[in-house]
C-alpha cells in the first residue's frame, strides 16, 4: 500500500518554525469538477478514510468528498475518541477489532501522528446481572481472538488506584471487563491525517460545500447538486452523521434512524492520575484523562430526538453525581467546557453500511454513539464494496435489508454506554 513521505531534517524543521514559510499546504483547494467516479458526502473520519483506502488501496483516485461545513465538524470532531473492540456480537467484535488493528498502525500508514494510547478500557460491574453480562461478553471477545477478561474488585483497584471499591458504597464495584487494547486517540489528528493523505493521493476535497439533492433516474443514482453546482457521478456515499436520514431522503431511501444529542464535558488538567478509560451502564457514565491531564467525561443520549448540540445544566449536575459515586475525590475539580455532538440510533444499536435500493447510492450511516472507533475500518470495507461491487463479510450483517428480514444485530448492552 503507498505511503505518504514528507519527511524533513532538524535545521529544515529548525528554520521553517523560525520563518513561519515554506510549509506545503496538508490539503489543496479545488475548483468543482461536473463529473467524478465517486461522490462522498460527509467530510469526517468515515467519509475521508473511505477516499483514501479508494485511492491507496484500490487505486481510484477520481474521488469527491463533499462536506457543507469544515473537516471533522460534525460528529468526527465532537466525540471523546475512545477506541475499543470489547463489543457483545460476534458481527461487532470482529469488525471493531479490524478497526483498532488499523488504528494500531494508522499513525505509520499515513506517516501522521494520531496520538493513539492505548491505555485498557474497563467497563464495571455494580450487580450480579451486570457482571453475567461483562462474563458473556468476555467470552464471545476471547473466542473473537480479542483481548478481554473479567476482574474481580481487588484487580479494579490495582489497574484503576482512584476507584472506589468499598463495598459501602450505593452503587459498589462487583467487578469489570478489562479490555487492554482499549484508548484514546485525538480525534483531530485522524481526520487530518486522513485528508492529507488522501488530499496527497488525488482525492478532492470540497469543504463549504452543501449537497441540495441527489440525482436519481430509472433506479439508479447519476449524481449529486451542490450549492457550488452539480457533479455527475454513477456512485454516491452517504457518510454523514446526524443528517443522514435527510441526505438520504433526497435519493428516495428511507431509513430507520432517529437523531438524539450527546453531551459530554472536560475538566480543568492535573497530574495525570487515571491510567485507564473507566465506564460505567449502570452510572450512565464514562471517563478518561487525556495526555494533557484533562479528564474527559461523558453519558448516554439525552432522552428526546433532537438536532441541538448546545450543553445543558441537567447534563452537568446529573454526570457529577455519577462521577463522584466513583471517585470522590474529584469534588474540587472545576468542568471547563461542555459540548454535545449528533448520534444517529438505529433500533438494533448497529450501523447501517452497504446498498440500497437506489443503485449506486451507497450509506455508511447510523453509528449512535460508538461512530468514531470504527472510522478506519468502514473507510477500508465501503472502498472494497465501491470498487469491487461485492459486500465484504465485515459489514455484511450491517445491511439495510435487515430491519425488513428480521436479522437484527442487537448491540444495545455493548453500545449503550460502553464508550
Amino acid at each position: 500500500m503507498p505511503r505518504l513521505r514528507t519527511r524533513y531534517s532538524a535545521l529544515q524543521l529548525v528554520r521553517r518554525g523560525v520563518s513561519g514559510t515554506g510549509w506545503p499546504r496538508a490539503w489543496r483547494s479545488h475548483e468543482l469538477t461536473p463529473t467524478a467516479d465517486v461522490v462522498i458526502i460527509g467530510a469526517g473520519v468515515h467519509g475521508l478514510a473511505t477516499a483514501y483506502y479508494l485511492a491507496a488501496n484500490h487505486g481510484i483516485t477520481d474521488v469527491v468528498v463533499l462536506d457543507k461545513g469544515y473537516m471533522g465538524g460534525g460528529g468526527s470532531g465532537r466525540n471523546t475518541a475512545i477506541i475499543r473492540s470489547n463489543y457483545l456480537t460476534p458481527e461487532g467484535v470482529a469488525f471493531y477489532d479490524r478497526s483498532v488493528k488499523l488504528y494500531e498502525g494508522l499513525a505509520a500508514e499515513l506517516n501522521f501522528n494520531v496520538m493513539f494510547s492505548q491505555r485498557g478500557h474497563m467497563t464495571l460491574a455494580h450487580s450480579d446481572s451486570s457482571l453475567r453480562t461483562m462474563r458473556w461478553r468476555a467470552e464471545v471477545n476471547k473466542l473473537q481472538g480479542v483481548d478481554s477478561e473479567v476482574l474481580d474488585p481487588a484487580e479494579v483497584k490495582r489497574i484503576a488506584p482512584p476507584l472506589d471499591v468499598s463495598g459501602d458504597r450505593r452503587y459498589p464495584i462487583v467487578g469489570a471487563l478489562y479490555h487492554p487494547p482499549g484508548g484514546i486517540i485525538r480525534h483531530d489528528a485522524v481526520v487530518w491525517g486522513y485528508a492529507r493523505a488522501a488530499d496527497a493521493l488525488g482525492v478532492r476535497i470540497h469543504q463549504q460545500t452543501e449537497v441540495t439533492g441527489i440525482d436519481v433516474a430509472n433506479g439508479r443514482v447519476t449524481g449529486v447538486t451542490t450549492t457550488r453546482g452539480a457533479i455527475s457521478a454513477p456512485i454516491v456515499v452517504n457518510c454523514t452523521a446526524g443528517w443522514s436520514t435527510l441526505v438520504s431522503d433526497m435519493a428516495g431511501v428511507r431509513l430507520p434512524v432517529s437523531t438524539y444529542p450527546l453531551q459530554a464535558a472536560v475538566t480543568e488538567p492535573v497530574k495525570p492520575f487515571l491510567p485507564t478509560v473507566i465506564v460505567s451502564g449502570t452510572l450512565h457514565v464514562y471517563v478518561s484523562q487525556t495526555d494533557r491531564g484533562e479528564l474527559v467525561f461523558g453519558a448516554s443520549v439525552d432522552p428526546f430526538t433532537s438536532y441541538s448540540t448546545r450543553g445543558s445544566l441537567d447534563f452537568v449536575e446529573g454526570l457529577a453525581g455519577h462521577v463522584l459515586q466513583l471517585m470522590p475525590q474529584l469534588s474540587q475539580l472545576r468542568v471547563l467546557r461542555q459540548w454535545a455532538g449528533l448520534c444517529d440510533m438505529t433500533p438494533d444499536f448497529s450501523p447501517i453500511m452497504g446498498v440500497t435500493p437506489v443503485e449506486g447510492f451507497l450509506v455508511d450511516v447510523g453509528w449512535g454513539t460508538y461512530g468514531f472507533k470504527a472510522g478506519p475500518v468502514a473507510g477500508e470495507t465501503m472502498a472494497q464494496l465501491i470498487a469491487t461491487g461485492k459486500t465484504p463479510e465485515l459489514i455484511a450483517g450491517f445491511d439495510l435489508a435487515r430491519f425488513a428480514d428480521g436479522r437484527l444485530v442487537g448491540e444495545k448492552g455493548a453500545a449503550a454506554v460502553g464508550h
